[in-house]
């Protein structure tokens, strides 16, 4: 595991570019094999995941060329195989194989996903859907077992408990190349599901509904790409940017953006008392003034995103009155407040999972650790912020979903130093 070193105190500025959404490429690549021919995209995160994600596609023969923001995925000699398992437990995405090779070979054997710490993330949505099309699932030491080669994938009806951004994706994967119709309901309808669609739909698939509550897929035979997909950006990114230059900013502009994809942030953050200023596809964030407490409810998009409320918690250090933060997707996730607590953060947790921030004196640079990427993210802004020097261990779990964060931090004139 990396360390970053972080000298606090300065003020900001200047002009960030977002990257490519690590929650869309995490879905993309492993969708990348249901295709017949090769796959290229551009904009791709340079993050720790992606690499992840191409040594398992390297155990399945498949070919990946990676530079530059563009990645090549060559699934033409592709084969069945177990795929490894360090690997697969290194991010929770790598659960994206169970509905594309589904797809693909109509079975699948995954190892349990690893990934962040942030409290349970059941996969009984995914088994649902998958048995919904005709497949028989088992698990035995922690590795579950997919088959529907007897019978074949056939079109059904699948009804999701709750919304799922994991099990939807899932779902589709496996259900692009089912024979019949598929009807999905209950899904849910973030921009990173909406790309999934064009990007298979561009191949030759047939889903719609993708951004509503309801998604039909008519199952095709045959994927093939024909253009380079571009990912969108990194809305979560984005967000953890205007957190940092609402936190410690002199006027910071972030470019690359879809501020559709950001309101419920941008709502916020103008309810708070920042005077953002926003253009088609980028935000200028000044330097703010006296900020007021807010409450926050995470939901699933359009609301406040759960990976967002790390993030604005060190924003939210410097407002004039309580703030209360409400994670209604993953109430356990608070690994950042008793880092933050150590930095001199007066911040708690109550019984019922409330965040409770009241405004808090300069924060002091300590040794704290990075427990998930979105906390390490908070303990970034919080060390900028920080008098003297912040050391944020475990930063390898920041650098699994940041792309070139130091060069960026750097390049608004932030004094950050990533140790190997």
């Amino acid at each position: 595991m990396s360390t970053m070193k972080i000298q606090g105190g300065h003020r900001l500025y200047g002009d960030v570019t977002i990257g490519g959404a690590k929650n869309n490429i995490v879905a993309l690549i492993p969708a990348s094999i249901l295709s017949d021919t090769p796959v290229k995209f551009e904009m791709v995160p340079d993050i720790l995941d992606v690499h992840n994600l191409m040594l398992i596609l390297q155990s399945m023969n498949v070919s990946s060329e990676f530079s530059d923001g563009k990645l090549t995925v060559n699934p033409t000699n592709i084969k069945e195989s177990r795929l490894p398992s360090k690997a697969i437990k290194s991010l929770r995405a790598s659960y994206y194989f169970m509905g594309a090779l589904l797809g693909k070979f109509h079975r699948a054997v995954v190892s349990f996903p690893g990934g962040d710490n942030i409290g349970p993330r059941p996969i009984d949505q995914h088994i649902r859907a998958f048995e919904a099309l005709g497949a028989q699932v088992t698990e035995k030491n922690g590795t579950v077992y997919i088959d529907a080669t007897s019978n074949g994938l056939k079109g059904g009806s699948i009804f999701f408990d709750m919304v799922s951004v994991g099990a939807t994706i899932n779902a589709i994967l496996a259900a692009t190349k089912a024979d019949g119709v598929t009807t999905i309901h209950n899904v849910a309808k973030e921009p990173e599901i909406v790309d999934i669609v064009s990007f298979l739909n561009d191949m030759g698939a047939n889903i719609s509904g993708a951004g509503t509550d309801v998604i039909r897929i008519e199952g095709v035979s045959r994927l093939a790409a024909n253009h380079i997909h571009t990912v969108i950006p990194d809305r979560i990114e984005a967000g953890t940017y205007l957190s940092l230059a609402v936190a410690v900013g002199d006027g910071i502009l972030i470019k690359n953006v879809i501020p559709d994809h950001l309101q419920a942030f941008t709502n916020k953050l103008s309810e708070m008392g920042v005077q953002l200023e926003i253009n088609e596809n980028s935000i200028y964030v000044p330097k703010s003034q006296k900020l007021h407490g807010v409450k926050i409810t995470t939901a699933p998009f359009p609301g406040f995103a759960t990976d967002w409320q790390q993030p604005i918690t060190p924003v939210l250090l410097g407002a004039d009155s309580e703030s209360i933060i409400k994670d209604t997707i993953y109430p356990k996730r608070k690994m950042h407040v008793g880092q933050l607590s150590e930095m001199g953060a007066k911040i708690r947790v109550t019984d019922d999972n409330l965040i409770v921030i009241d405004p808090s004196d300069q924060l002091r640079g300590t040794t704290v650790s990075a427990g998930e990427i979105r906390a390490g993210a908070s303990l970034v802004i919080a060390g900028l912020t920080a008098k003297g020097e912040t050391i944020v261990t475990n930063t390898d779990n920041i650098l699994r979903g940041y792309d070139n964060i130091v060069k960026k931090l750097t390049g608004l004139h932030a004094e950050v130093e990533l140790i190997k």
